[in-house]
């Protein structure tokens, strides 16, 4: 009977020490935010911690007055997994704790920023805090634009400039060469800098299947021969990562795309395009309807806007929109268009922040720039013979036989692929 009983206390003891730190890491987090654990669930969970550390005690109790009536002893290579497998359960709970809600909002900071700007997965930020702790490290964490739209008569072809040691890498270039692609890296994650010398030549394509399927960049420069493009706009997803809808407003070769309710998810940016003129516009509080008067061309809506007229947005803390792949659009005063790429990791632990976007076309001479959208969508697509011959590039998009990825998209599952999108900046021969 003894023997029994040494047993129950023995289980009890193993099954409460695996209960007791997983239901206080569910207890705290049901304590700082309500949208993962409701409140009915939080008292739930309380009282079980409650019962669980009654039985502990109580399997501690029987298991010692019972310790010399086991014959059978542990095995002690058993006895030492079992230590060293609740050691590194309990820390791994207390280390998750803090990492969530410890004195450093270092990791606490680049979660919510990066994850309150994606279109899909918000929830997983609301699962761990507060709207309260949200607005409070979102308010720390901004990008602060001038307020001003492009002023297109400051935008010409100045003939030859002398040029600073970034811009004379970028712009010098063989004659009859449409564009230059330069690389360097970001924290620690690879870049791609791409300067179109024909401003004309820059137009955007949308995916063929608009409001039911997105499309792969690779897809829409294949159905357009084009010899360079990257991703644009935001878009809004209807289930399984589709990319069909574009958000706000959409703008293709004088033709109203969308004009649609979901505005640019952003709270900062506004219509990017290009004009009649070839000058990329930076808008704000535009109709599409204006914009087509003003004369644009085509347009997305997204943001933020990094450089208007030649001054930079203000980027307080990470800018609100953590670190990650990013992609980005701006034009010189002489009229060269730049398309900036920046890869990150699964994890979003690498890549770059809005200043670090704010910096890079600053270094190259932007005078206007925007933000496009990123993460997994952040590609920069030429033909595969290029993409291979001059790039390096391993052309695993399987999804065109005419163009590639050359940098290194990578999905939330690690996988090195790209996804379907609502639309992409192109360019033409």
């Amino acid at each position: 009977m003894d023997v029994k009983k040494k047993k129950l206390g023995f289980k009890l003891i193993l099954l409460n020490i695996f209960l007791i730190p997983v239901l206080q890491v569910l207890f705290i987090i049901g304590c700082n935010s309500d949208y993962l654990i409701r409140f009915p669930f939080l008292i739930l969970i309380g009282i079980l911690e409650l019962f669980s550390i009654f039985f502990l005690i109580y399997g501690c109790n029987i298991f010692n007055k019972n310790k010399k009536s086991n014959k059978r002893r542990l095995k002690k290579w058993l006895k030492v997994l079992i230590y060293i497998f609740e050691i590194i359960y309990i820390l791994g709970c207390i280390s998750f704790i803090i990492l969530l809600y410890g004195p450093s909002d270092k990791f606490r900071t680049w979660y919510i920023t990066t994850g309150m700007n994606t279109m899909n997965h918000q929830y997983l930020v609301r699962w761990f805090y507060s709207e309260d702790q949200i607005n409070e490290i979102l308010s720390k964490n901004y990008i602060e634009e001038s307020g001003e739209s492009t002023d297109t008569s400051l935008i010409k072809n100045e003939g030859k400039v002398e040029y600073n040691e970034y811009e004379k890498e970028l712009m010098e270039h063989e004659e009859g060469e449409p564009y230059k692609i330069i690389n360097f890296e970001v924290n620690g994650a690879k870049a791609y800098l791409a300067a179109v010398y024909d401003p004309s030549k820059v137009k955007l394509e949308v995916t063929n299947q608009i409001g039911v399927l997105g499309e792969y960049v690779t897809r829409m420069a294949q159905r357009n021969n084009a010899i360079l493009a990257i991703n644009a706009g935001g878009f809004v997803d209807s289930g399984n990562n589709l990319g069909e809808s574009p958000t706000g407003i959409t703008i293709k070769n004088k033709e109203i795309i969308t004009n649609n309710e979901y505005g640019t998810a952003t709270s900062t940016g506004g219509l990017i395009g290009m004009t009649d003129d070839n000058v990329l516009v930076l808008l704000k509080n535009t109709t599409a309807e204006q914009a087509l008067e003003m004369g644009v061309r085509d347009a997305v809506s997204w943001g933020p806007f990094l450089i208007v007229n030649g001054v930079a947005s203000t980027v307080s803390g990470n800018g609100g929109w953590g670190g990650g792949a990013r992609t980005a659009i701006g034009q010189r005063k002489d009229g060269t268009i730049l398309f900036l790429v920046v890869d990150s990791n699964t994890y979003r632990t690498t890549g770059a922040g809005m200043e670090d976007l704010v910096q890079i076309m600053q270094r190259y001479g932007a005078y206007n720039a925007a933000n496009m959208d990123g993460g997994t969508s952040s590609v920069m697509v030429v033909p595969r013979n290029v993409a291979i011959n001059k790039y390096g590039s391993d052309c695993h998009d399987y999804f065109s036989t005419y163009a590639c990825n050359i940098n290194d998209p990578i999905d939330s599952e690690g996988i090195h692929q790209t996804r379907y999108i609502a639309d992409a900046w192109i360019v033409v021969e």
